[in-house]
C-alpha cells in the first residue's frame, strides 16, 4: 500500500464484541506499527468512566467503557485496511456499513472533552432502597446504624434516620459517607 496524504486521517467507530475492547486496542496499537496497517493507524481510542462500586462493604473506583462494544480509531481507511481491520479478532466492523462513516470532528473532540471531564469524577454504581439499613462512615454520626427514608438519585444522597438517644434522627447524606450493612 503506498503511502497516503495524511489529511485524509478521520475518526471512525469500530464496533467490537462487548468486554474485549481493551484487548482490541492493545492489539491494534501493535499492528499500527507494522505493515500493512503501518502509516494508516494511528489513534485507538475507548471512551471510559470511572464508576464507584460496592461490593460488600467495600467500595472502589473501577474505569470502564462508557460506549461498551464501541472504540474510536484515527486511521485512513481503503479496501484494504477496512479489510485488514474488520477481520480483526473480536471485531465485529465499522458504524456505518457497508461503507464506514467518519465522525464529524466536534463529535470527536466533544467525546474527548466530556473523557477529560470525566477524569475529575466518578458516578456512582451502588443503590440503595427505602427501608434498608445502611451504616454511617463518615462525619459526626460515624459508626451509627441508620434506616434509608428517601433516595435522591439525581444528587447521589440520601435522607436516612439514626436512632440517637432513643429518638430518630433525619440526615441527609452523600452516598460515600454510609456503606450497606
Amino acid at each position: 500500500m503506498a503511502e497516503q496524504d495524511h489529511s485524509e486521517r478521520k475518526y471512525y467507530v469500530l464496533r467490537v464484541i462487548s468486554g474485549k475492547e481493551d484487548k482490541v486496542k492493545e492489539m491494534l496499537e501493535k499492528e499500527r506499527e507494522i505493515a500493512p496497517l503501518k502509516g494508516y493507524l494511528f489513534d485507538v481510542f475507548i471512551p471510559t468512566e470511572k464508576v464507584m462500586v460496592q461490593r460488600g462493604s467495600k467500595k472502589r473506583v473501577v474505569e470502564r467503557p462508557s460506549m461498551p462494544g464501541y472504540m474510536l480509531i484515527e486511521a485512513i481507511l481503503n479496501n484494504d485496511t477496512i479489510f485488514i481491520l474488520r477481520n480483526l479478532p473480536n471485531v465485529v466492523g465499522f458504524l456505518g456499513m457497508p461503507k464506514p462513516e467518519p465522525l464529524p470532528m466536534y463529535e470527536v473532540e466533544r467525546m474527548m472533552r466530556k473523557q477529560d471531564d470525566r477524569d475529575e469524577e466518578a458516578t456512582y454504581d451502588v443503590s440503595f432502597m427505602e427501608g434498608e439499613s445502611v451504616k454511617v462512615i463518615d462525619g459526626p454520626f460515624s459508626g451509627f446504624v441508620a434506616t434509608v427514608e428517601e433516595v435522591y438519585q439525581d444528587k447521589k444522597k440520601l435522607k436516612v434516620m439514626v436512632k440517637i438517644f432513643g429518638r430518630k434522627t433525619p440526615l441527609e447524606l452523600s452516598y460515600t459517607q454510609v456503606e450497606k450493612e
